[in-house]
């Protein structure tokens, strides 16, 4: 029998103005989600991602029923950004690990991952990351493009390459996992992570004096440094553990396989040889692949361009792959002429994205920084106009 004990807390931070982060824990499933989207959207996302997951794994406690739970979640996020238009742009990521049962019988722990929200497990004070963050940022390190110090300051170290809600099918993470008795495992969204070092996330998360006063010294040590986003906290130590009898590391993703063909046509005589045949199969091959490859390059990245004076995305390359267009998969709602100029001059020339979730972000960046840079201008226009006032007002002599 596989069991364990737990802490968990959430705070909002030092920073931000309302708590997007939402978690769950029980004696058999621990689930951090951490909402993005603006006007509560966030909040929204996160929740809905909780509740469904808990709801439908608890009928299904296997690994099946819980990467089935993740995939409820995204379609209803979807779906409700659908629905409701101020809605639009939301998602969350999914970080949990649940006690499954196999087909033999066994209850083990099963990990699940959609974002960059983490999971960490520790033995004996020393800790091991269990989980890829899908950013941009990390996708790049695994590319050799940025190191791992480069990653951490990155400005698109925040922009996630999955996320619930974000498409209409998801990769999802999935891995058995090995513990022994004493083993804590630790899941946390990004705003511990980003704030506190490897070394310190283990010091004080394998701290001697009981959970949740290791949960409260993660998250207060976490606006110490800096509070600059929501925190959320998951600590469980393991009472007694098993190893599943059918481990799985691998990504599971929602599409559905392609439907296998029948026929109740009758065999007849075939007039012509393997020789044909095998060349056929080749040529059909060859023909396959050079459209499979040229449908993957035609759409295999996004872009941000002017759509009649607002920003807009589009999967494809700009100007096109032989037969294949560009695709307009969103409108953002932000006016080109809101933009910095430098920003309007790259927007006309397109700004590449490798996926929708990190063009959401950066039109989202690109206006909101338009907005800052008109709060600054007007704040110092105000205390240019101010100083001219005071400095001509004169005093009469005797």
């Amino acid at each position: 029998m596989t069991r364990w004990r737990y802490a968990a807390q959430t705070d909002i931070g030092l920073v931000r103005q309302s708590n997007q982060d939402a978690l769950y824990v029980d004696e058999r499933l621990a689930i951090i989600a951490d909402g993005m989207g603006g006007h509560a959207a966030g909040e929204v996302a996160a929740a809905l991602a909780i509740d469904l997951v808990r709801s439908t794994f608890r009928t299904t406690p296997s690994v099946e029923g819980l990467v089935d739970a993740v995939q409820t979640a995204n379609r209803a996020v979807v779906e409700d950004a659908r629905d409701t238009p101020e809605h639009f742009g939301m998602g969350t990521t999914v970080i949990a690990v649940a006690l499954t049962t196999d087909r033999e019988g066994i209850v083990a722990p099963t990990l699940v991952h959609v974002g960059d929200s983490r999971a960490y497990q520790l033995r004996d004070g020393a800790l091991r990351q269990l989980t890829d963050d899908h950013s941009v940022a990390e996708e790049w390190v695994r590319m050799g493009r940025l190191t791992p110090a480069e990653a951490a300051v990155h400005p698109r170290r925040h922009q996630l390459t999955r996320g619930v809600g974000v498409e209409e099918t998801i990769d999802i993470d999935v891995a058995s996992l090995v513990v022994h008795p004493g083993d804590r495992l630790l899941l946390c969204s990004d705003g511990l992570s980003n704030e506190l070092d490897e070394d310190t996330l283990a010091r004080l998360a394998s701290a001697p004096n009981g959970l949740e006063l290791a949960v409260e010294s993660l998250v207060a040590s976490a606006k110490v440094a800096g509070g600059r986003d929501n925190i959320s906290v998951i600590l469980v130590e393991f009472d007694e553990a098993n190893v599943t009898a059918s481990p799985i590391h691998r990504t599971m993703t929602g599409a559905p396989p392609p439907a296998a063909r029948t026929s109740s046509t009758p065999r007849r005589r075939r007039w012509v040889t393997w020789r044909l045949v095998a060349a056929l199969v080749a040529l059909g091959a060859v023909v396959a692949a050079f459209f499979g490859v040229v449908h993957w390059y035609a759409y295999s990245t996004y872009y941000l361009s002017s759509d009649g004076g607002v920003i807009a995305i589009y999967r494809g390359q700009p100007h096109g792959v032989l037969w294949y267009p560009p695709v307009k998969v969103a409108a953002t709602g932000y006016l080109v002429n809101e933009l910095r100029p430098g920003d309007a001059a790259a927007l006309r020339s397109t700004i590449p994205e490798p996926s929708l979730t990190s063009a959401l972000h950066y039109a989202y960046y690109l206006h909101n920084a338009w907005t800052l840079s008109q709060q600054v201008a007007t704040s110092t226009s105000t205390t240019t106009t101010t100083s001219v006032s005071s400095g001509s007002t004169t005093t009469g002599g005797g």
